[in-house]
C-alpha cells in the first residue's frame, strides 16, 4: 500500500488557500464606501500572515484579484490596483524582516507597468527567504493556469521534445504555476458563499473545504483557529478507505520512547 501524498495524521495544514470574500458587504453594513472594506481587508491579511508564521504553516495563498474581477466598476478596479501598490510599498520590508517569501501568480502583463515593477521588486527582495511562502493570486484563474500549462506541453510536442502519449496528469501538474509547492491542504472562503470561483481548480482536488459566513475584514485569530480546528477533525483519505488510512497512520507514527 502506497503512502498518501500528505501524511493523514497531520493536524496542521502545510498549505492554506483563502478566498477573501466580503469586503464590500462589510463596508455596506457600516454605511461606508466599498474602498473602506478593501482597506479593512488588508488588516485581515496582515493578521492571517502573522498567524501562519506563528503556527509554522509553510504556504499561504490568497486570492486577491481574479481574472473575472476586471468586470467590476472601473473605479473599484482602479482602487484595488492602487491598494495593491500601496500594500507592496508598505508591507514588503516587514515581510522580508520576518523571513517571508512573496510570490505573485497570474497574468501580470495586464497590470500597469508601475505595478509590475513593484511586484518584481518585492519578489526579488524576498526571494532568498525561507519562512512562510506567501502567494498572492492576482489576475489569476484556475482555467488560465491549466491552459498555460497545456500550452507548454503543446509547444514541447510541436518541437518534438515530447510525444502526445507521454502527456500525463503528473506532467501537466508540473507546469502549473505552483508546481514547486505542496498542494493546498485547507481551502477557506469567507463571506458565506460556497463555491471555489475558478481558484486553483487543479490543485484543490483533494483539499479540505471550509466555508464561513464571516466577512473577510472580520476574519480574526479566533476565526482562523476555528478553520484549523475543523481541518484537524477531518480524516483525509485520498481515495483510500478509513481503515486503510488508520493502518497507514499507525505505521507512520514513531513509537514514543517514554512509553517503553
Amino acid at each position: 500500500m502506497s503512502v498518501p501524498p500528505v501524511s493523514p495524521d497531520s493536524r496542521l495544514p502545510r498549505h492554506v488557500a483563502i478566498i477573501m470574500d466580503g469586503n464590500g458587504r462589510w463596508a455596506k453594513q457600516r454605511y461606508l464606501p466599498r474602498p473602506a472594506g478593501h482597506r479593512a481587508g488588508v488588516t485581515s491579511v496582515r493578521r492571517t500572515v502573522e498567524q501562519c508564521i506563528a503556527k509554522g504553516i509553510e504556504v499561504l495563498t490568497l486570492f486577491a484579484f481574479s481574472s473575472e474581477n476586471w468586470r467590476r466598476p472601473p473605479q473599484e478596479v482602479s482602487l484595488l490596483m492602487e491598494l495593491f501598490i500601496a500594500s507592496l510599498e508598505r508591507e514588503t520590508r516587514k515581510l522580508h524582516e520576518n523571513g517571508v517569501r512573496l510570490r505573485v501568480i497570474g497574468e501580470r502583463t495586464a497590470f500597469a507597468p508601475r505595478l509590475q515593477d513593484k511586484i518584481a521588486e518585492a519578489e526579488a527582495m524576498t526571494a532568498a527567504n525561507r519562512g512562510l511562502h506567501l502567494v498572492i493570486a492576482a489576475n489569476y484563474g484556475g482555467r488560465w493556469d491549466i491552459a498555460q500549462a497545456s500550452r507548454q506541453l503543446a509547444i514541447e510536442v510541436a518541437e518534438g521534445r515530447l510525444r502526445p502519449d507521454e502527456i500525463t496528469s503528473e506532467r501537466l501538474a508540473s507546469r502549473l504555476v505552483l508546481a514547486d509547492l505542496p498542494e493546498p491542504d485547507l481551502f477557506i472562503r469567507t463571506g458565506g458563499e460556497q463555491r471555489i470561483s475558478n481558484f486553483l481548480l487543479w490543485q484543490l482536488a483533494y483539499t479540505e473545504l471550509y466555508f464561513t459566513p464571516r466577512l473577510w475584514p472580520d476574519f480574526d485569530e479566533t476565526a482562523f483557529g476555528e478553520a484549523l480546528a475543523s481541518f484537524a477533525s477531518r480524516q483525509r483519505r485520498f481515495g483510500y478507505t478509513g481503515d486503510q488510512i488508520e493502518q497507514i497512520t499507525q505505521r507512520q507514527v514513531p513509537p514514543d520512547p517514554t512509553q517503553t
